[in-house]
């Protein structure tokens, strides 16, 4: 919604579709921190499109007649070339997972501390 209400543009519709599947992916992660970034990712894609695809139903357009909140979480109508867009920001969430989980750890090589007992 920040990219839609903060720049103007065609492209401003897509950075919104990607950035839809990014916070998916970073709720898959809070919900499930030890998830392997694939997994995560391919989690939120797979959420994405079924969000996407449930808009053919008809349903999340009723919905929207009744409700603000429900046209932001499940919009209300199929357009093909977001489910595009939710593989790209599904590739941006795996980038920014998979890099935070190799920064973490002593020194930032994402292994754990070893000790020694003498």
């Amino acid at each position: 919604m920040g990219a839609r209400s903060a720049a103007t543009g065609a492209w401003t519709t897509y950075a919104g579709d990607a950035l839809y599947t990014v916070l998916a992916v970073a709720l898959v992660v809070l919900v499930a921190p030890r998830l392997r970034p694939v997994a995560a990712a391919g989690a939120a894609l797979a959420f994405s499109c079924a969000v996407e695809l449930f808009q053919l139903t008809g349903v999340p357009a009723g919905l929207a007649a009744h409700s603000r909140l429900a046209p932001l979480v499940l919009g209300t109508s199929f357009h093909a070339p977001d489910l595009l867009w939710y593989a790209v920001g599904a590739g941006a969430g795996w980038a920014v997972h998979s890099a935070c989980r190799r920064g973490r750890g002593p020194g930032g090589s994402g292994r754990r501390a070893t000790t020694t007992t003498v």
